[in-house]
């Protein structure tokens, strides 16, 4: 939305969206990727501090097999943004239900995210044993998982430490794996002799004494395990069992808590098999809710309750009477009260056409009007556009009050032909929020609109300078949005335009609380 800043401290902002979702691992991304390619609105909050982050690799994902999960993060978040899902590193503090039913999600960084429906994928907390060592080897030659990480460490010594009698389960795994394979009952383990009997005919050994610590080298290597009795048992690796804790705290100011799982290693948080949970609104999705659930299988379930949001949300629009999309009602409430911004064109813009002769123009993201109005002034035959029903009103106004003539279009740049066939002699998008889409279909439109001989004229922040200088995590994802860099290739690529700038520039005549650079591209259609 073009605008010319005026305030000079930071603030806090409110976003709108159809649904949060609170985790943005496999879970959470793939119910985002459901929830954008029906076109509903989604803002994904991660806090940034994944599971498996101790892990080097991924393992057993089909078509990724051995991916380091931050690699995999990163496909996923680039696949969610390409059709206008917005992933934030922010930190949930808690969910509140509003007056009007939808749910207040409130940000450590002060933001607020008020949704109609709510998804929690925030996974799980490993409350490994009281072993000393146990933790700073954990994901490397401590591990929980023989589909995670067992062929890794096959042909090897393993000791598997049983903390509960369910642990035997994956005993018979193991065997399997290891060159040798000892297993030691924790305090509080009590197993049946059929099942100790069963263990040691296959050649499996079984210590009946707590473990007290990890033995490592010189180079801090794990070689062993020391019992209580003060006893050591070599090892190249070992197996611990764990208990899983939901990351479930923000939801506590809704009573939804979590319960003991069946399996009876931990909790989780109680959901039908669509995800819902007790609170209507709100859908668990992932080791949250399902604790035996690899990446693999978080996945699947995110995407499967991702639908099932999507049928929730649907099913409640047919008998609605304000079927506005989340995306323009967060920005007719934005452009409702007073102007925010100081009125003044952008500098950026007055700066880049001074070469230009006035002609027919185009305002994508016109905002409060102030770049609009400077056009018609200026003697151009003038269109503003915008997404915002409140925005439109406002050009409206600001245009009759000081006698200029603008024509004012309500229109999404990402809709089918927004603009119509009219072309125009400049289109100008300064600091537009334009949802990107795998087809290119907004910036397709914008430069449709050109007319031959004319100019496109594309400006927004540095991103990268705008997150590096902010005081908090920002409310908006600028690598969900249409970006200059996106625009500069699409020109490169076509025949019918000469790019004429690509380049980073002091931003004119703002004021900024940060000194935050444009990035301005230029470019003229061949006549």
């Amino acid at each position: 939305m073009a605008h010319d800043h005026d305030h000079h401290h930071p603030r806090t902002f409110e976003r709108t969206t159809d649904v949060a979702i609170i985790g943005g691992s496999a879970a959470g991304l793939a119910a985002g990727l459901q929830l954008g390619r029906v076109r509903r609105d989604v803002i994904v909050l991660d806090a940034g501090d994944p599971r498996n982050a101790p892990a080097a690799h991924s393992h057993s994902y089909l078509g990724h097999e051995g991916i380091p999960p931050a690699e995999l993060t990163t496909i996923g978040r680039a696949e969610v943004r390409s059709y206008g899902v917005e992933v934030l590193h922010q930190t949930v503090t808690a969910v509140d239900r509003t007056d009007d039913g939808r749910f207040r999600v409130d940000l450590a960084s002060g933001h607020a995210v008020v949704a109609r429906r709510v998804l929690v994928a925030t996974g799980l907390v490993d409350e490994l044993p009281d072993v000393d060592g146990l933790t700073e080897h954990w994901g490397e030659t401590v591990i929980h998982c023989p589909f995670c990480h067992g062929f890794e460490h096959r042909d090897r010594r393993l000791v598997q430490l049983v903390i509960h009698p369910a642990g035997l389960h994956m005993t018979p795994l193991l065997g399997g794996l290891a060159r040798d394979l000892t297993v030691v009952l924790h305090e509080g383990v009590d197993p049946t002799a059929q099942e100790l009997d069963d263990l040691r005919a296959a050649g499996i050994a079984i210590v009946d004494t707590p473990a007290r610590r990890i033995v490592t080298d010189v180079d801090g290597a794990l070689t062993g395990i020391e019992l209580t009795d003060g006893s050591t048992i070599d090892a190249d690796a070992v197996v611990t069992g764990v208990r899983f804790r939901p990351r479930a705290e923000a939801l506590a100011s809704l009573g939804l808590t979590p319960v003991p799982h069946p399996i009876g290693l931990g909790t989780h948080i109680e959901s039908e098999p669509t995800g819902a949970t007790s609170v209507p609104g709100v859908y668990v999705a992932g080791n949250v809710t399902d604790p035996s659930q690899q990446v693999l299988q978080a996945a699947a379930n995110g995407s499967f309750v991702g639908a099932q949001i999507a049928f929730d949300l649907a099913a409640e629009d047919l008998t609605a009477t304000d079927t506005v999309r989340a995306g323009q009602r967060e920005w007719d409430d934005r452009f409702a009260g007073e102007p925010t911004f100081s009125g003044n064109p952008n500098g950026t813009l007055v700066n880049e056409i001074g070469d230009l002769d006035p002609g027919r123009a185009l305002d994508v993201g016109a905002g409060e009007g102030a770049d609009a109005v400077w056009l018609a002034e200026q003697g151009w035959e003038v269109t503003a556009t915008d997404i915002s029903v409140s925005a439109v009103n406002q050009i409206a106004r600001l245009a009759e009050g000081v006698g200029a003539e603008v024509r004012c279009l309500h229109a999404d740049a990402g809709d089918l032909d927004p603009y119509g066939s009219e072309t125009y002699d400049l289109v100008s998008a300064q600091y537009p929020a334009i949802s990107r889409s795998p087809d290119d279909r907004a910036l397709h439109n914008l430069l449709d609109a050109v007319a031959p001989g004319g100019t496109l004229l594309f400006v927004h922040h540095d991103g990268e300078a705008m997150r590096a200088a902010a005081e908090h995590p920002p409310a908006w994802d600028s690598e969900t949005y249409l970006r200059p860099v996106d625009v500069a290739r699409a020109i490169e690529a076509s025949p019918d335009f000469d790019l004429e700038i690509d380049d980073r520039r002091t931003r004119p005549g703002g004021h900024n609380t940060i000194d935050v650079p444009d990035l301005v591209v230029r470019a003229r259609r061949k006549g």
